[in-house]
């Protein structure tokens, strides 16, 4: 079981510092040598690691990872169907589109396509995002059942910005006015400089498996542009639902 622990703890270890040396890990790990060692055998035997090919011998992760990691967050489908809506929304818009998924309690970032423009707004892959002061957290809460937005509400809602929604009734009417227009709005709500639109995807249930923005500095916008973008993210976000299998109620079946 040790060797087991080992292992995980080096591939951890290795992906947050990669490339590295079995030097470099074993002390940052506090482990011996010959440990690290055994365990980047295992994980390169295993398809895990490789060699960089450079002298002295570092490592990286292979693509294994980055599948299983997909696999994990359950996004792998969304983000294929996803990306070529949001390659063409980022065309039409030019400013940095983002794709969320929610993942039990959080919300994460997982893939950006960004403007050309020099001033961009630009946060890292899985960045855990705010659900009352996103518009990717209010577009996914806004899609999903009342009872996960008591559940939310819950939790107690922080307070990043002057304009940050922290009175739960205020966020209970931004919600239904989320849902009324089909796009959420952050003006400055979880930093200063930053604004943003996002609309929820719907898997073929109705309930919301991610959710699509577009992030751009707060300088760049007015009210007038910012709900421009959001018909132009509804639009992209009712695409990709679509190809997911979801139906829209008013939809007509063709029999």
């Amino acid at each position: 079981m040790q060797n087991v622990l080992n292992a995980l703890r080096t591939l951890e270890e290795l992906a947050g510092r990669q490339p590295i040396g079995v030097a470099e890990l074993a002390r940052v790990m506090d482990l011996p040598k010959s440990t690290v060692q055994r365990a980047l055998g295992t994980l390169h035997t295993a398809g895990w690691i490789k060699q960089t090919g450079s002298t002295p011998t570092r490592w990286t992760l292979t693509t294994k990872a980055l599948l299983i990691g997909r696999q994990a967050t359950g996004e792998l489908g969304v983000r294929d169907v996803a990306v070529p809506v949001m390659e063409k929304l980022r065309r039409a818009v030019d400013e940095t589109v983002h794709l969320a998924v929610p993942e039990g309690d959080r919300i994460v970032l997982v893939e950006r396509l960004e403007t050309s423009q020099p001033v961009r707004i630009v946060l890292p892959l899985g960045q855990p995002l705010s659900g009352h002061a996103s518009a990717n957290g209010k577009a996914i809460l806004a899609a999903g059942s009342p009872d996960a937005v008591e559940r939310y509400l819950a939790r107690g809602l922080t307070h990043f910005t002057d304009t940050t929604i922290d009175d739960p009734d205020a966020l209970r009417t931004e919600l239904d006015a989320v849902r009324a227009r089909g796009y959420a709005l952050n003006q400055g709500e979880w930093r200063d400089d930053v604004s943003a639109v996002a609309a929820a995807v719907l898997g073929p249930d109705g309930a919301p498996v991610a959710s699509m923005s577009i992030n751009l500095p707060s300088s760049r916008c007015d009210s007038e542009r910012l709900h421009a973008l959001g018909s132009h993210v509804r639009s992209a976000a009712q695409e990709i639902s679509a190809a997911l299998g979801y139906e829209a109620p008013h939809a007509s079946r063709v029999r």
